[in-house]
């Protein structure tokens, strides 16, 4: 049994070096990627909240606020750099091709927000205020920018980790947006 003890330490060592070298050639072989992180909210409803909208403090915003559309979801912030290079983009959605985004402000101050908006432009229909992160850890982001697609019924359908561009839009979202749009179309699925 003391022989044993002495072993444990090479023993953890041999099985940590394993892991890694099998998540680096996972990465090595294209297997792995960082921006499809699973979610536990694909096919379930939107957490429940109730926070104020950022651009109108004294209104509160609840999950049945996103129920009816489908839509992106957009986590965002304005300490965030991805968030300034995606910015532009999400407004081209919103104004060219008329899609329905949902913004949430994350960890962030009130007045830098609105200026933010205010100078860049607001694609979003509303923006629900989470300054304490609370909504973000129920929805498991893991920073900032995130996008969720929501059906019409609210339920999360996808959810992407990094800024959307059109490369994205068209081979992750476009699809997915047409999928449901066929689905509430579909008998049954209003």
């Amino acid at each position: 049994m003391q022989r044993l003890k002495l072993f444990l330490p090479l023993i953890a060592f041999v099985v940590v070096v394993l892991f890694f070298y099998i998540m680096v050639s996972r990465i090595g072989d294209g297997d792995y990627n960082p921006q499809e992180l699973p979610s536990a909210l694909v096919n379930k409803s939107f957490p429940a909240f109730s926070l104020s909208k950022l651009e109108e403090p004294s209104i509160q915003i609840e999950q049945k606020d996103l129920v009816g559309n489908i839509a992106l979801i957009n986590v965002w912030a304005t300490w965030c750099p991805s968030c300034h290079v995606e910015h532009g983009y999400l407004n081209y959605l919103a104004t060219e091709k008329g899609i329905t985004i949902y913004g949430v402000n994350y960890k962030d101050k009130a007045s830098l927000a609105q200026q933010w908006l205010a100078e860049k432009g607001n694609p979003y229909r509303f923006n629900i205020f989470d300054p304490q992160g609370r909504l973000g850890l129920d929805m498991g982001v893991t920073g900032a920018p995130e996008t969720y697609v929501i059906d019409h019924r609210g339920f999360v359908r996808m959810r992407f980790q990094g800024p959307i561009d059109e490369t994205i839009w068209q081979e992750k979202f476009q699809p997915m947006m047409d999928q449901l749009r066929a689905e509430q179309k579909a008998p049954g699925g209003a």
